[in-house]
């Protein structure tokens, strides 16, 4: 119950699915979180389910303004913190041929510049032994269809796991990924899929999936929590959590 008491956290894309989950797991094992995202009636849901332990910064991470406000509140919270969950993102498929410069731009924009902005910003504000963790994805090394960009900014991010880990180590903080496979938080209905088409989806990927079924975000959550806090001999890993997606 008390296993990150006195320990503290910053999750951008906090407000529901892995980083909402993550925060949960983090709040009642003791610890203080803050969480960001874009939609402010999704952060004030979140936290009246998280409580007293957790606050939470309306922003944008593509914004580089808005990420120096969630370092000013960081900042003003914790004074240094012990992990950030670098977990905002979108999750947007498109084939190739029907690909726009817009469409490339805003996921560049959210998933790797938003990533990128969110460490540079707040990795003053670390403690010495912090974790950092990023979210990637089990399409960086899968190749599936109509993924391409959403992939390629995903294996950007594994790629910073490592450079990153380098840069950051001589201050003896650790920058781990986790990678997921298919897990059921909600995003195919908010991406704008139809209930029917969401649930197909969901059927044919867990049929596709060893374990068959999907994961939770309680599953990301444990490897995300793992990574930031107990891996401590551990930096520029990707860790699948995938039902074996990208191993069996």
């Amino acid at each position: 119950m008390n296993e990150y008491r006195g320990k503290s956290a910053v999750i951008t894309g906090g407000g529901n699915g892995i980083g909402f989950a993550t925060a949960k797991l983090l709040v009642d094992g003791g610890a203080r979180v803050l969480i960001t995202g874009r939609s402010q009636d999704t952060l004030d849901a979140a936290l009246e389910r998280l409580g007293g332990n957790a606050v939470a910064v309306r922003g944008d991470v593509a914004s580089l303004p808005d990420l120096d406000t969630l370092a000013d509140r960081a900042k003003s919270e914790f004074g240094t913190f012990d992990a950030l969950f670098v977990n905002a993102g979108v999750a947007r498929t498109m084939p190739l041929d029907s690909t726009t410069e817009d469409f490339y731009d805003e996921l560049f924009a959210i998933n790797v510049k938003g990533a990128y902005f969110t460490v540079q910003k707040l990795a003053p504000l670390l403690s010495t032994g912090a974790g950092v963790v990023f979210t990637t994805s089990v399409a960086n090394v899968m190749g599936l269809p109509e993924t391409s960009v959403y992939a390629a900014g995903k294996a950007a991010l594994r790629s910073l796991a490592r450079s990153l880990s380098g840069e950051l180590l001589p201050r003896g903080i650790r920058v781990n990924a986790i990678s997921p496979g298919p897990v059921d938080t909600g995003i195919l209905e908010r991406s704008g899929m139809t209930d029917e088409a969401a649930e197909q989806f969901k059927k044919e990927q867990a049929s596709n999936n060893p374990m068959k079924r999907f994961g939770t975000p309680a599953e990301v959550a444990r490897a995300a929590a793992f990574f930031a806090f107990d891996a401590t001999y551990t930096t520029g890993a990707e860790l699948a959590v995938d039902g074996g997606a990208t191993q069996l």
